[in-house]
């Protein structure tokens, strides 16, 4: 129930609100017109005094001579149940504070700012109602401050780069941070707790980056339009939530599920989304065995579609993405994207007769749609693409908008920019139309929008494998858990067993290609490599990726510390089975993995671990697959080799 205060007009102001459990305080100021606010954990100050407000074009700035109208709280304790994901369900408690404000003089524009307090962190945003002279707004700068202790660990990717969200993370003080960086920025305080700043519900504005001002306070660093302006808004709006995800330790934050609980559910019937896992002609073109451009060694054949369709019978994987099937590819396709044609394809390819194929088969097809960023482009030929697609029977698209920015109305944009948010989420509804799943790359980050549209089943939106070949070290994959991969799952192309080849050499053991389907969540999980590396070069392995599941129950995270390893357990959605994974950095561990998770009853544990002698550089084959009983409190004794790792079943007998 709401609990109304009585209508009232307040100067000055000082609010706490807390936690279900009491752990965390939020405390929220109005003093001398401004407003601001402060978080923290255990008494331990965390957010220090931040500020709140905006910069608007044309108008006065909406931040100061502010008085409070009316306050509104509630408590909110329910459980929502996922479609697909990590876990299936998930809790959503929090202690809500709602403050109306107006302006003493002036305009007096009014604004609420709302807050949420959950047991593991905190979240709130601006909501902006129309109102007489106040209808369309341009945000010229968002104030927002999380002021923390600049001698803080920050664990950083740099905002405004030509390959977006593409690069290693570094490690360095909150005080050195010397330009924008993307969220989720993950920090560690020097009081031992860690925080990662994100945002949830991201619809038309610009995604959030953080920079250090020059008062040293950390604040918002809206991604700017071509026009140098933040967003353009037609009232009423409300921004996404600015999130403050908490945990006690680098390994409990990868569990936080706000962002998802700060969605809203579906808005019409999913039930046909289904997660998959997928085969594809994506690695023998990196390596140069096949060409996405038209020729002799053309990969997008009719002819290599169906050979890859019966490579899939036969290893029992559900689906097939063909890359490169479109008019378009020939010369330098990052600058000739314009010329792409998404509903014509190469000489050499019959879509009909491929999708036909594909169905009489039950082999799912995954479209391809690379715009290279041309998005003017791709908007003309958008929904007759789709309808393409859904008149075959396809219904995955992987799009890609591999430039270094987007080309909309004519002008260059950022894919993280207002405009590119729009794009990318009308992708996504049109694509819920057409009961089409996506897998989007090179894509907006995620801010938990698939539980409102779970036909959004994974992304990019960080370095994957294709980098593999020297600008990936085996402690990358050890970051994304507590950074990346807090914005939900991402298509790392994972399962790639032809490690030692000279064009693309791998830092990684085979082993540690299969932890990854464990490790790294993914609505659509590809099994990256040639057919020919799974039925006969490794078949013994390989039947751990046909047996890990894409869709899961429980998610336990066991342990791990940041850039260094990470072991998780995950439960079946459909069944008693439990998989656990663990990654390495270039250092080798041996780890003590206690059981008490499991049900009673005896567990049939299939092990695929490093060898003794293994190394990701210098014996990277060297696999031990094991068999044994075990039960609930029990341990097992794990061997990790550098650059390397594990993955086990465990099937309860």
């Amino acid at each position: 129930m709401f609990k109304w205060a009585s209508f009232f007009s307040k100067n000055e102001i000082e609010k706490d609100i807390i936690s279900p459990n009491k752990r965390v305080r939020c405390h929220f100021s109005l003093r001398s017109g401004h407003i601001s606010y402060a978080v923290f954990r255990d008494e331990k100050p965390i957010i220090k005094s931040s500020k709140l407000g905006f910069l608007i074009y044309g108008e006065e700035p909406l931040k100061e001579n502010l008085k409070l109208i009316r306050e509104q709280n509630k408590k909110v304790d329910e459980t929502f149940e996922t479609l697909w994901g990590e876990d299936r369900f998930i809790n959503n408690k929090y202690t809500e504070a709602a403050f109306y404000i107006t302006e003493s003089k002036g305009s007096r524009r009014i604004f609420t700012v709302r807050f949420r307090i959950f047991n593991d962190g905190v979240a709130f945003r601006y909501e902006i109602p129309p109102q007489p002279k106040f209808q369309r707004i341009t945000i010229k700068d968002e104030l927002t401050e999380f002021n923390l202790d600049l001698n803080s660990t920050a664990w950083q990717i740099p905002a405004y780069q030509p390959d977006r969200y593409e690069y290693n993370y570094k490690k360095c003080s909150v005080y050195d941070l010397e330009k924008s960086v993307h969220t989720p920025l993950t920090i560690k305080t020097p009081n031992g707790c860690y925080l990662s700043l994100h945002e949830a519900a991201l619809y038309n504005y610009g995604s959030m980056t953080i920079k250090l001002a020059e008062d040293k306070a950390l604040k918002t660093d809206i991604t700017p339009l071509s026009d140098g302006t933040k967003a353009h808004l037609l009232l009423p709006f409300q921004t996404p939530w600015r999130l403050i995800m908490l945990a006690d330790s680098a390994i409990e934050l990868t569990t936080n599920r706000i962002m998802l609980a700060l969605n809203e559910p579906p808005r019409y019937d999913f039930s046909w989304v289904k997660t998959l896992k997928f085969l594809g002609i994506w690695w023998a073109m990196y390596v140069g065995e096949w060409t996405w451009a038209p020729g002799s060694r053309h990969g997008a054949t009719t002819e290599h579609a169906k050979e890859y369709i019966d490579a899939a019978v036969r290893l029992g994987i559900a689906g097939l993405l063909i890359e490169g099937w479109n008019e378009g590819w020939g010369g330098d396709w990052l600058k000739n994207g314009i010329n792409n044609n998404f509903t014509t394809p190469a000489p050499d390819f019959n879509l009909e007769e491929v999708a036909r194929y594909a169905n009489a088969n039950n082999i799912e097809l995954i479209g391809h749609h690379e715009t290279v960023g041309f998005v003017d482009n791709y908007e003309k030929q958008i929904e007759s693409a789709y309808n393409l697609y859904a008149a075959n029977g396809i219904h995955y698209i992987k799009s890609g908008y591999a430039g270094s920015m987007m080309l909309i109305n004519g002008r260059k944009e950022y894919h993280h920019s207002q405009l590119g948010v729009n794009h990318y989420q009308r992708t996504v509804e049109l694509a819920a139309k057409k009961h089409i799943c996506l897998d989007i790359h090179e894509p907006i980050k995620g801010t938990g929008i698939e539980r409102t549209w779970p036909n959004l089943l994974s992304r990019e939106g960080a370095r994957g494998q294709e980098y593999e070949g020297g600008a990936l070290s085996p402690s990358h994959a050890c970051y994304l858990p507590y950074t990346r991969l807090l914005s939900g799952g991402m298509d790392y192309t994972s399962g790639i067993f032809d490690i030692d080849n000279a064009v693309k050499r791998l830092a990684t053991t085979l082993a540690r290609q299969l932890a990854y389907f464990v490790t790294i969540y993914s609505g659509m999980q590809m099994a990256a490599d040639r057919p020919y590396y799974y039925e006969e070069k490794h078949r013994d392995v390989f039947k751990f990726i046909y047996d890990v599941p894409t869709n899961f129950e429980k998610t336990i995270p066991l342990a791990g510390e940041i850039g260094e390893y990470y072991i998780v357990a995950r439960k079946d959605r459909d069944s008693s089975d439990w998989y656990i994974g663990g990654v390495t950095d270039e250092n080798a561990r041996r780890v003590n993995i206690n059981l008490d998770f499991l049900e009673h009853g005896t567990y049939v544990a299939e092990i695929y671990m490093d060898t003794d002698e293994a190394h990701y550089r210098d014996n990277p084959f060297s696999i031990t697959i094991t068999e044994k009983h075990i039960g609930k409190n029990e341990t097992l004794d794990l061997f990790m080799a550098p650059g390397g790792g594990f993955a086990i079943r465990l099937r309860q007998l």
